[in-house]
């Protein structure tokens, strides 16, 4: 019983030892990895650098053709063009100046601006004359406040006393008979410029009748509210200057007329109206 003891106690022993020794073993073995393998990759395959681009073929340079180009048509010149040689300034004499400047304060309804400079000279056909100087004149006021109204076609275009002629107030007119009919290119019109003034409701007519009743052609005209009873008209007022106010005829075709009326209604300065000198441009019809 003795020795059974004894074999049990030395058979725990050694398992005992066996046990400790096992342990002892996996204790010194190194862990095991918890990472996944790595997966073997496989070397890229070797890139080639690419074979340089060849540049592409371009074609020769096909030489200019030699076949002229049709020619353009030429342009064509307008009349007044094509006759600039017959044409020349008016010889347009100019009295003195009185006054410098155009005075800024004028309140009058459709004005023109000044130009600031000298008038541009005025092109006519070069058999242009004077055909008013010395012509018979008359007027709706037969006896003058001052002056004679002969002296409207005398030549003389000063302001100075003694040059002009006055005429009543309101509406009146003067006529200018050139004696036969005429070809007319360009009108100059003095009316008092020995200060800068306006004058209203200046209507320029022409005709072949003395009368004005039938074959009246107006040429100037304005009367913004047909003040004067000869209609309304688009032209604008003007300031009085030594230069006088050219109407251009040729514009208007070169219209033929012996009888030339102006009519005005007053100015800026008073109710009266006045006349330094009326030139009258053209040729006699033949």
């Amino acid at each position: 019983m003795k020795k059974n003891m004894m074999r049990a106690v030395f058979l725990t022993t050694l398992a005992a030892i066996l046990c400790l020794g096992m342990s002892c073993k996996k204790a010194n073995e190194p862990p095991a990895s918890t990472d996944a393998p790595a997966q073997q990759t496989t070397p890229a395959a070797e890139v080639k650098p690419a074979a340089p681009a060849q540049p592409a073929a371009t074609e020769a340079p096909k030489p200019a053709e030699t076949t002229p180009a049709p020619a353009a048509a030429p342009a064509q010149v307008a009349p007044a063009a094509a006759g600039a040689a017959d044409y020349a300034p008016l010889p347009i004499e100019l009295p003195k100046p009185m006054f410098v400047g155009t005075p800024q304060d004028m309140k009058v309804e459709n004005l023109e601006k000044p130009l600031g400079k000298a008038r541009p000279a005025f092109l006519a056909p070069k058999d242009g004359v004077l055909l008013s100087k010395g012509k018979p004149v008359s007027a709706s006021d037969e006896e003058p406040i001052i002056g004679e109204i002969e002296m409207i076609t005398d030549g003389d275009k000063e302001a100075a006393d003694g040059s002009y002629v006055e005429l009543g107030p309101f509406v009146q007119h003067v006529t200018i008979d050139l004696e036969k009919q005429c070809e007319l290119y360009a009108l100059v019109i003095w009316h008092y410029h020995k200060q800068p003034r306006v004058y209203f409701d200046v209507v320029v007519q022409l005709s072949n009748d003395k009368d004005f009743i039938t074959d009246v052609k107006t040429v100037f005209n304005n009367d913004i509210d047909n003040s004067a009873g000869l209609g309304i008209g688009k032209d604008m007022h003007y300031v009085e200057t030594n230069e006088g106010k050219l109407i251009d005829l040729i514009s208007q075709g070169s219209p033929k007329a012996r009888y030339i009326r102006l009519y005005s209604n007053g100015n800026t300065g008073n109710d009266l109206n006045h006349y330094i000198e009326i030139d009258a441009y053209g040729k006699p019809v033949e």
